[in-house]
């Protein structure tokens, strides 16, 4: 309704007929009030103006390069989680391989007691029996009698390390029987402190 000062103006920012607020949008401005805080301004509208009206261009520019910032970080973590997801698919796939392996040659006929620690070479006969054996290809020379298929050594948790990662794993472990071995004690308490910052 129209009063005696004319119909009234709308305040940016105020709601829809039905009471919802109206969604924001880039660059929106805050809603204007005459006592922020239950104090009455002296000029709200010195306080509310735009100076400079590419000033709203601006805060719109603004908005829109704090939106295209946010995606991109958002899309770069995402990137790392995924390549740290395939990484771990190919480590899982390489256990079920290396775990199928070893169950495969805990099942090869040997007619010793196999022990940790030794290398065994695996050979297949003309049958196509394969069979484990404490002579190497080297010893046998010229007269080696059937097909030499590689060669492994039994480790101390029953697995089989091919011969040639042997160095490799034995360099490895011997660095974590260095660690387990030094004595563990707990660092020194090391609380904030402002020495130096005061006077």
């Amino acid at each position: 309704n129209a009063g005696p000062a004319g119909p009234r103006r709308r305040e940016l920012g105020s709601g829809s007929r039905t009471g919802r607020s109206p969604l924001p949008t880039a660059g929106a401005l805050v809603e204007r009030t005459a006592t922020p805080g239950g104090l009455a301004l002296v000029s709200p509208y010195h306080t509310h103006r735009v100076g400079d009206p590419a000033d709203l261009v601006a805060l719109a520019e603004q908005v829109q390069k704090a939106d295209e910032f946010i995606r991109a970080n958002a899309s770069n973590k995402l990137t790392v989680i995924a390549e740290q997801i395939q990484y771990l698919q190919e480590q899982a796939r390489k256990v079920l391989e290396e775990a199928r392996r070893d169950a495969d040659l805990h099942h090869v006929p040997c007619n010793m007691v196999k022990k940790p620690g030794n290398i065994y070479y695996l050979y297949r006969r003309e049958s196509g029996q394969q069979y484990f054996s404490i002579i190497s290809p080297e010893e046998w020379g010229t007269s080696c009698p059937h097909d030499f298929l590689g060669a492994y050594k039994l480790q101390h948790d029953l697995s089989w390390t091919p011969y040639e990662d042997i160095e490799k794993r034995d360099a490895n472990i011997s660095i974590m029987d260095k660690l387990l071995s030094q004595p563990m004690s707990l660092p020194p308490c090391t609380e904030p402190t402002l020495q130096g910052l005061t006077h």
